[in-house]
């Protein structure tokens, strides 16, 4: 018998998502609530490394997220010139296996349906438009209750909801988030012919140029700059800024540019950065994703990271034989150190380029890449 047998999830992410399938396939009654109305997700890309596809087939949805995605098995690095010069070619590490891709883009509200919607068919309560607002524990449950007034007492809350986690807030757990200095401007939008895997572009009038296709007809672009506030800009300006931008790069940036189109599709986020020191729990309430730990996108290890965090503790629920302390030291003996390699390497990718020094990419990359080839 699992450790638990109820469970509730806030957020409902790819973390959150995950973890609930996990535990509901081993007959835990689990519930998601989600303060969205609906399945939503920033509408462009992901990038998917080989150690997330290891986890998503674990949670037996690969075959549709292969239908919907586009998988590669190498990486380019061309020139900021006028020709978008290729400088390197080679094949990305399979870090989930060598039965599995390198790696897989997908468009972002995709990948969330087909996650929650395996949550519904393995028979998780999926709560839309349900905040959490408040909880109380003791040693035998969690008490919650949510913003439209409802209530309920489970064996485990786990805050899977985000940067700005409210149940991290709840359980007075204070965490530093720090802007790393960078901002991304992504839109997601027609690709061509000369798009099959990703290619970046280091340097020029940006940090980074980057592109990663998504399907046979679409793909993400994205420009990364010096992070500044981009609030006040219409969608017809944020598209003109990033269009803009990207005519400093070419190659492939040449066929892309002319299908940045539509304003709905752009949008601009900070870098930022934390991981919680462990124990990433407080009694019967424990932290996953990016509630615990969050990097910027240059390796591109996020959701990565979230799907195992999910992984490890669904794997260390369904196997105690009770809910103590124990379960959640072991969880950050797996979790923590791996977590944090990955979110400093990713920030320190970051500012070898804010601060115009030529670090050793390619050995970061291989020693992160070798970390996370090994089952979490």
């Amino acid at each position: 018998m699992p450790a638990v047998a109820n469970v509730l999830v806030v957020g409902g992410g790819a973390a959150g998502a995950a973890v609930a399938v996990l535990l509901a396939e081993r007959g835990v009654t689990v519930e998601i609530a989600e303060a969205k109305p609906e399945i939503g997700a920033l509408g462009s890309g992901i990038t998917l490394q080989g150690n997330a596809l290891r986890v998503l087939r674990r949670l037996g949805v690969w075959e549709q997220i292969s239908a919907k995605g586009y998988a590669f098995d190498d990486l380019g690095i061309r020139a900021p010139d006028p020709h978008g010069t290729v400088l390197a070619e080679f094949p990305d590490a399979r870090t989930g296996g060598p039965d599995l891709p390198a790696t897989l883009g997908m468009y972002r509200p995709d990948f969330a349906a087909i996650l929650l919607g395996r949550a519904a068919e393995v028979g998780v309560k999926v709560r839309f438009g349900t905040a959490f607002a408040a909880l109380t524990q003791d040693d035998t449950g969690v008490d919650v209750r949510f913003a439209d007034g409802s209530s309920g007492r489970y064996d485990l809350v786990v805050g899977a909801d985000g940067i700005r986690s409210a149940v991290r807030r709840a359980v007075g757990v204070e965490l530093e988030t720090r802007a790393t200095g960078m901002g991304i401007w992504r839109v997601f939008a027609p690709r061509p012919a000369s798009v099959t895997r990703t290619d970046l572009i280091y340097g020029g009038p940006s940090y980074i140029a980057g592109y990663c296709p998504t399907g046979e007809d679409t793909l993400y672009a994205y420009i990364v700059e010096k992070a500044q506030d981009r609030g006040g800009l219409s969608p017809e300006e944020k598209l003109a800024t990033m269009v803009e931008l990207s005519r400093a790069y070419h190659g492939p940036w040449d066929d892309i540019r002319p299908g940045l189109t539509d304003p709905s599709r752009v949008n601009y986020t900070r870098f930022e950065e934390h991981v919680l020191d462990a124990p990433w729990n407080r009694g019967r309430v424990v932290l996953i994703g990016d509630a615990a730990h969050t990097c910027p996108p240059t390796l591109a290890q996020g959701a990565a990271m979230a799907l195992e965090d999910a992984a490890v503790l669904a794997e260390l629920l369904i196997s105690a034989e009770q809910l103590d302390q124990s379960v959640f030291d072991v969880f950050a003996v797996r979790r923590y150190e791996r977590a944090k390699t990955v979110v400093e390497s990713s920030v320190q990718l970051g500012q070898w380029l804010i601060d115009g020094v030529r670090g050793d990419v390619p050995g970061l990359m291989g020693r992160v890449s070798a970390l996370v080839s090994q089952p979490a």
